[in-house]
């Protein structure tokens, strides 16, 4: 008997640029090759149509998210308000597929009652409120941080009322904790879908290190910051910042600092160069959600990793990082670990805990468990 399954996108999954939609993308070849009919409804917002998502379902569907003033609403999050769709809803009424949302970003339709007896899966990214508090600390605009403190808030009694209407897959390990305080009965934890990566990182000694991310975001930006001013501020080893759109901030705070140089918009080929030739990728971060995609292509791909606590809390992958939890702390690992090579011990320890943890054809297999028995 077929096997049909309507998915929910809070965004067009392709092209696989950005860490948000790995997850999302990847998850579709999985399913097919294991013959599940996909019924693809994507919230396209700047992205446009992509006939390669074609390849992978039966149908995809498209529909414009409510964005500005006409999304905004009292009683919900704005980034649930903003996926409101009647033609969406006519749709998937036309069956009784289960249906997988991607985030919560997805899920008004828990609210209709029409959809009460559906089987409903929710694919839990962060747990979005976490998520938007530490947003609010992070940023330095005045305008962003009212609206990070307000969603923050609108989105935890949301998620409190959501954890008991349906089954949710979760990333990481503690977000299944968390979800469990809130009410869910219904929880587990699934790791997420990503490109055939292979282990390549190279043994040996590099000679820099490297921070990399998507520089516009807040985030990135204030631990590109960090790293400069707490850091590398008085020591004499090359760092490497790499990432998209760096902000006016990120190149004045790079400006005259000799162990330091700023690379604007990498292509993949250069910025997977990069990763590959570090001795070090140091990836701290000021946001305890979720798991960082710049990590595990780090893990994958690089030599040591050097963290804090936010970036791997969690996660499952803790035990392959060198973990520091200020500046301090992490100038010491970044001493002995300067001139230390990479060794075959370090590999195998990857491969026993990556191969098993990200095989999409079983995390598939798991997830059809999940939805179908």
């Amino acid at each position: 008997m077929e096997k049909h399954l309507h998915i929910i996108c809070l965004n067009v999954p392709y092209p696989v640029d950005y860490g948000g939609v790995f997850d999302l993308f990847y998850k579709l070849p999985a399913l097919k090759a294991r013959g599940i009919k996909i019924h693809l409804h994507c919230f396209e917002y700047g992205r446009g149509q992509q006939p390669e998502l074609n390849k992978y379902c039966e149908t995809v569907e498209y529909y414009k998210r409510i964005e500005g003033w006409k999304g905004f609403s009292f009683s919900l999050p704005y980034i649930v308000a903003t996926r409101r769709n009647s033609s969406m809803f006519d749709r998937l009424l036309q069956d009784d597929h289960p249906i997988l949302m991607e985030g919560v970003h997805c899920t008004y339709l828990l609210n209709d009652s029409r959809f009460a007896s559906r089987k409903c899966f929710v694919r839990l990214h962060n747990v979005e409120h976490v998520y938007y508090k530490n947003l609010y600390y992070n940023s330095s605009s005045i305008t962003k941080k009212l609206y990070y403190l307000w969603e923050s808030k609108a989105l935890l009694k949301y998620e409190k009322k959501i954890a008991k209407l349906c089954s949710f897959l979760t990333v990481i390990p503690k977000d299944t904790e968390t979800y469990k305080l809130l009410g869910a009965t219904h929880i587990s934890y699934l790791p997420l879908f990503l490109p055939g990566w292979e282990i390549s990182s190279k043994t040996g000694v590099g000679t820099y290190c490297l921070y990399h991310g998507d520089l516009s975001v807040s985030e990135n930006e204030k631990a590109a910051l960090w790293l400069a001013k707490k850091v590398f501020n008085n020591i004499d080893i090359k760092l490497i910042i790499a990432g998209k759109n760096p902000s006016r901030r990120v190149k004045d705070g790079m400006a005259n600092r000799k162990n330091i140089s700023l690379v604007a918009n990498p292509d993949e080929k250069e910025m997977q160069y990069l990763i590959a030739g570090a001795q070090m990728n140091i990836l701290p971060s000021f946001n305890a959600t979720g798991i960082k995609l710049k990590l595990l292509n780090a893990l994958y791909n690089g030599r040591h990793c050097v963290v804090n606590e936010a970036t791997v809390q969690g996660t499952g992958v803790e035990v392959a990082c060198h973990v520091g939890n200020n500046a301090t702390a992490i100038k010491s690992i970044i001493f002995q670990l300067n001139r230390h090579p990479f060794e075959e011990e370090e590999l195998k320890l990857r491969h026993l805990l990556l191969d098993e943890m990200f095989d999409n054809d079983k995390n598939a297999l798991e997830l059809m468990r999940e939805i179908w028995g």
